[in-house]
């Protein structure tokens, strides 16, 4: 047997043996929120929340917050070649739709500029609009709502 191929099963199997060795619940541990908080796994899951109908939107909390999309989005298609978004939120077809319009902030550049069209960095419209939910918070907080908001 070469030196390399024996190494290299030698290696294998003390990795092998190691993993074998660990308990189980050695290798499982409890999922900890950032402050350290245990999290249970239900509360993790992925759509354990439920969306809330079509409503009106929540008003926002603080200024310049974007605004919580009041309707479900789920399927909506959001890609380089298409947004489904702008089927009801563009300019052309707002009124029609009786969608809000995109802002004018969607048409400027990086340096202020105006564009003819939405600015590439405001083109993915949920990296800033949520949907809104009835989610319980992960962690508890103290945040109050901007006074000039109230």
């Amino acid at each position: 047997m070469k030196k390399q191929t024996r190494n290299l099963v030698l290696a294998l199997v003390a990795a092998l043996g190691f993993g074998a060795a660990m308990p189980p619940a050695a290798m499982a541990q409890a999922v900890q929120s950032i402050r350290g908080a245990d999290v249970s796994q239900n509360e993790l899951q992925v759509g354990s929340f439920k969306p809330m109908p079509d409503q009106a939107p929540i008003d926002r909390d603080f200024v310049q917050q974007p605004p919580l999309i009041p309707h479900k989005v789920e399927g909506y298609e959001v890609t380089l070649n298409f947004n489904k978004c702008m089927d009801c939120h563009a300019w052309s077809r707002y009124k029609d739709s009786g969608a809000t319009k995109v802002s004018l902030t969607h048409f400027k550049d990086r340096d202020g500029g105006e564009l003819s069209n939405i600015s590439p960095r405001r083109y993915f419209c949920m990296q800033c609009h949520v949907p809104q939910t009835d989610a319980k918070p992960l962690v508890a907080n103290s945040f109050r709502r901007a006074e000039g908001l109230r």
